[in-house]
């Protein structure tokens, strides 16, 4: 059997690369187009001679520094994937900050508001980090989670439209992403939901009264994703599907993969976006745990644990070291640690402890509070 998961593997990152090295840079995010369309047409023609750089992002000579920015993050994470599908990995895991503005939709704000630094990540995303506290609501979160499973389709669209499934957790979700990429040649995939029951919104239940809902166990979760309604059954991927892009999927949604993972074997590409795997606490069986935790986080960017190192963020990008960072008022985050796991609150605790801070930093930082102060 597992000959066979390799054989399929092989099989299919073969397919992967060669369909995206023939394409070169089709995949080119909305915001590249708008902002750097000069500089990624010259890029486009040196981008297909070597297939490290298929998705716009060389991640050889610096692994181990944070992004300075959206655009720079973006091409970090596209070159982090591309290197996993060099070394045939088909279970990835990718973590962005929450409620991460990645500016691909269009916003309701002046041009005076936009802003293209590593900060448009953070501030207003997530709100244990300083500087996030603009309010995460949940149509912020859900729209970050799209943004970002359209900057993926986007990544893998030279294999056609018909081999990319992008999952959402509901048809309320879906339906917002048929609607917002019906038409655009650029996102071209199926778009479907794991709950196509159409019970869940985002605002409560859809028509009818309200109901109070009764506390689940993983075993009736489970029940309940089995069981056949008489209109669809459980879950299944779209026929011919090669990457399935799961977004932000819960525990229940977890349960589901599993079963897909189980079904579609290593020759599909699963890869969890915003899955937050790390914050699990349970799974619904020990072969879950393994199966999950066999994932590679191919890109994290998100808060350390702020009780234990206030201000300070992780990053990896496959096949780098894990880095903790510090995010100081003004500048750009400094590495304060690295490793080759991720840090656990302890270890956040300790590197914070050990850390220096110069007096420059210190001066400016103080400086900076001081301006708050006065607009206060």
């Amino acid at each position: 059997m597992h000959s066979l998961f390799q054989k399929e593997s092989t099989m299919m990152t073969r397919k992967l690369l060669t369909t995206t090295l023939c394409i070169g840079m089709a995949a080119v995010s909305a915001f590249q187009q708008s902002s750097f369309s000069s500089s990624a047409a010259a890029q486009s023609s040196s981008s297909r001679l070597s297939i490290g750089k298929v998705f716009g992002g060389d991640n050889t000579t610096k692994e181990q520094q944070l992004p300075k920015d959206v655009k720079d993050a973006i091409s970090k994470c596209r070159g982090a994937v591309q290197k996993a599908l060099e070394n045939r990995l088909s279970r990835m895991d990718v973590e962005m900050p929450v409620g991460a503005n990645f500016g691909v939709e269009k916003k309701k704000v002046s041009s005076s508001r936009k802003r293209s630094s590593l900060a448009s990540l953070t501030d207003g995303g997530d709100s244990s980090m300083e500087g996030g506290e603009e309010g995460l609501t949940m149509e912020k979160l859900d729209t970050s989670n799209r943004e970002l499973a359209r900057l993926f389709v986007e990544m893998f669209q030279p294999l056609g439209g018909q081999h990319i499934s992008a999952v959402f957790n509901d048809e309320i979700l879906a339906d917002e992403a048929r609607k917002l990429w019906s038409g655009d040649l650029s996102v071209e995939c199926n778009i479907v939901a794991i709950d196509r029951k159409g019970k869940r919104s985002r605002g409560g239940l859809m028509g009818g009264k309200k109901k109070k809902k009764k506390a689940k166990g993983f075993a009736s979760k489970m029940a309940e994703e089995l069981e056949d309604d008489g209109s669809s059954g459980p879950f299944n991927l779209p026929k011919d599907t090669e990457v399935a892009l799961f977004v932000a999927p819960g525990p229940k949604e977890l349960i589901a993969i599993e079963r897909i993972c189980n079904e579609a074997g290593m020759g599909t590409c699963v890869i969890l976006l915003n899955a937050r795997l790390s914050r699990v606490e349970k799974y619904a069986s020990d072969d879950a745990r393994k199966l999950f935790e066999s994932f590679e986080p191919v890109w994290f960017l998100g808060a350390a644990s702020q009780e234990k190192s206030p201000g300070c963020l992780m990053h990896r990008a496959y096949p780098g070291k894990w880095v903790l960072a510090r995010k100081p008022k003004i500048g750009a985050p400094k590495t304060i640690a690295i490793q080759d796991d991720m840090f656990t609150g302890d270890e956040c605790a300790e590197a914070y402890a050990t850390m220096e801070v110069s007096e420059i930093e210190k001066t400016s930082e103080k400086l900076a509070m001081n301006v708050a102060e006065w607009f206060k």
